[in-house]
C-alpha cells in the first residue's frame, strides 16, 4: 500500500489589522515615552518599538511628533475623567461623596504617573498644546456637573456652604493631592519621612477631612 499523501498544511491567514489596537498601543507607549523624557527627550523611534508598530503607521494615525503628544495630553484626561465617571458617589452622603473623590484622584496621581509627568512637560512648556486641544473643556465639564451635583446636595441638607463653585474646588482637591504625589522624593529626603503607600493614604484621608470641614455651614464642626 502507498503511504496517502500528507495533506499540505494550511498557512495561516494573515491577520486582519486591528486599527483600534493599534492605536491603543501606540497611545499608550507614548504616554510613558513622553512622561519618561518629557517632550524634547521622547523619540517616535521608541514609541513604534513599544507599541510593535511602524513608524508610518504612527504618523498615518497621529501625525506628527507634536500631534502624538497633543493626543496623550488629551488621554490623560480622558483616563482621569473616565474613571470619576465610574465613581458611585449619587447615592452616598454628600460628605461621604468628597472623601471618595479626594481618594480616587490622589490614588490616579499614583497608579497614572504619566498624567502628573505631562501636566509638567505642559506647563513648562508654557500651556501651548492644551490650549489647542478643541475639546478639553467638554472632557472636563462632566467632572464639574458631579462635584456640583455633590455640593448642591451638601447645601440642601444644610451640610455644606451655598457659596462654593465646584470648577474652583476641584482645583484645591486637585492641589492637595498633587503635591504629596509629585513631590514625594523631595519630601521624602527633606523631612525624613517614609513615603509609602500607607502614608499617601493618610495623606488622601486628611486632604478629604481639610475639605469637608471647609465646606461645613457650622465653620468645621460636627463628627467625621
Amino acid at each position: 500500500m502507498t503511504p496517502a499523501a500528507s495533506s499540505p498544511k494550511r498557512r495561516p491567514r494573515p491577520r486582519k489589522r486591528d486599527a483600534e489596537a493599534s492605536r491603543r498601543r501606540i497611545l499608550d507607549a507614548a504616554l510613558e515615552e513622553f512622561s519618561a523624557q518629557g517632550h524634547a527627550g521622547a523619540r517616535i523611534d521608541t514609541i513604534a518599538e513599544k507599541a510593535e508598530v511602524s513608524k508610518p503607521m504612527i504618523y498615518s494615525y497621529f501625525g506628527d511628533k507634536d500631534a502624538l503628544y497633543a493626543a496623550a495630553l488629551r488621554e490623560s484626561y480622558v483616563q482621569i475623567r473616565a474613571g470619576e465617571r465610574e465613581l458611585q458617589t449619587d447615592d452616598m452622603p454628600p460628605e461621604d461623596a468628597i472623601r471618595e473623590l479626594v481618594r480616587f484622584t490622589l490614588q490616579h496621581f499614583v497608579s497614572r504617573p504619566w498624567f502628573i509627568a505631562l501636566l509638567n512637560t505642559e506647563n513648562l512648556r508654557g500651556g501651548d498644546t492644551i490650549t489647542q486641544i478643541a475639546d478639553v473643556a467638554e472632557i472636563q465639564s462632566p467632572l464639574i456637573a458631579k462635584l456640583g451635583q455633590i455640593l448642591r446636595r451638601g447645601a440642601a441638607e444644610g451640610i455644606f456652604r451655598d457659596d462654593i463653585d465646584p470648577a474652583e474646588f476641584y482645583i484645591t482637591i486637585a492641589s492637595l493631592c498633587y503635591f504629596p504625589v509629585s513631590n514625594r522624593h523631595t519630601l521624602g529626603a527633606v523631612f525624613k519621612v517614609e513615603i509609602d503607600a500607607e502614608w499617601l493614604d493618610r495623606k488622601a484621608q486628611e486632604a478629604g477631612e481639610m475639605l469637608i470641614r471647609y465646606l461645613r455651614v457650622d465653620g468645621g464642626a460636627g463628627n467625621g
